[in-house]
């Protein structure tokens, strides 16, 4: 994870464009981890209402944004 913590002090930087730039790779980052993560749980035969409770949103939500993938 030394690309993920790297990226976490640098969006604390007093540089703006650091900071934000840094903000838009751990957003990148965050995105593929949870497809990865979503893909797994399905792959065990998790339902979508699991995942969703799992991540804080509606079961809906979750399969509209991973449903396909």
């Amino acid at each position: 994870m030394t690309e993920a913590t790297e990226l976490a002090e640098r969006a604390g930087d007093r540089d703006p464009g650091v900071g934000l730039r840094a903000v838009a790779a751990l957003r990148r980052l965050l995105e593929q981890l949870e497809s990865v993560q979503v893909r797994s749980a399905r792959d065990r035969g998790w339902s979508w209402q699991e995942i969703a409770a799992e991540l804080g949103v509606s079961r809906q939500a979750v399969h509209k944004k991973h449903g396909r993938q």
